[in-house]
């Protein structure tokens, strides 16, 4: 090794895996330049993180293979709402049901990803996945029946979509507390940063419900849905005093700045 240039020995670390990074620390083991050392050590903490990833990844698998064996159920559904809070726009529930092993890197509570991330995530997590669904409450239904009803409502609806789809969920692993929808619920607190299918689905749910804000942007502008996601920024609740509210505004989240709607 010591033949090879500092350059060409920091392009064999910086491209090494594991086993790759031991034979070659090995053969290193003489080697005195400042460039090289600091080279195996960054080799050194990349390896380490990934394998923290890893182990991450499948404790997501684990946890959840763990709950289906307690409970001794065959199809696990993971699922997770997205636009619980928002003054526009459809609350969105996703159900995923994932194989007990696949590959998935980068999984995560959908707010701990970046945008690109999640939208890649998401692409990655309905091509690997038994079943999938998105359900969306629409502003009126809020308004008319309140938040609870609504996402008992969409949580329902998406197990029922993926039964459509031929799969026989007997356990539905849902993020948060209890909301007693249906029997086969189990509840896991902070369950979209422990449980693979949960956080696939809050992917999925967060993905989804963007796209929709942008295209609702398009339809209603003026609002700036497509930044916003329909929460209430100032810039947001700036254009209803402006513009008042379009149809897809909940009237009874925006009571405090209403004014009369121009649709």
């Amino acid at each position: 090794m010591l033949d090879l240039t500092v350059a060409e020995l920091k392009a064999r670390l910086a491209a090494a895996d594991g086993e790759e990074l031991a034979a070659l620390k090995r053969s290193l083991a003489a080697e005195t330049r400042k460039g090289v050392l600091s080279a195996v050590a960054s080799a050194e903490k990349r390896i380490a993180a990934q394998q923290a990833e890893q182990q991450r990844l499948q404790g997501l698998f684990d946890f959840q293979n763990q709950l289906a064996q307690e409970a001794g159920a065959q199809v696990v559904a993971g699922l997770d709402e997205v636009g619980r809070g928002p003054v526009a726009g459809p609350l969105a529930v996703a159900a995923v049901v994932l194989p007990q092993k696949a590959e998935l890197p980068g999984l995560n509570d959908s707010k701990q990803v970046t945008e690109p991330v999640r939208r890649q995530l998401a692409q990655r997590i309905k091509e690997v996945a038994l079943g999938w669904t998105v359900q969306f409450i629409p502003s009126e239904f809020i308004d008319s029946h309140g938040m609870t009803f609504s996402l008992k409502t969409a949580f329902s609806q998406a197990l029922a979509a993926l039964e459509a789809q031929g799969l026989a969920v007997d356990l539905a692993l849902l993020d948060g507390n209890p909301l007693h929808f249906d029997r086969r619920e189990k509840n896991v607190v902070k369950g979209d940063a422990k449980c693979a299918s949960i956080a696939a689905a809050s992917i999925v749910a967060k993905v989804e419900r963007d796209e929709l804000m942008r295209a609702l942007d398009e339809q209603f502008p003026g609002y700036h849905l497509a930044s916003n996601k329909g929460y209430g920024s100032a810039e947001h609740i700036e254009a209803i005093r402006q513009l008042g509210l379009s149809p897809v505004h909940r009237v009874s989240f925006c009571q405090g700045f209403l004014q009369e709607s121009l649709f």
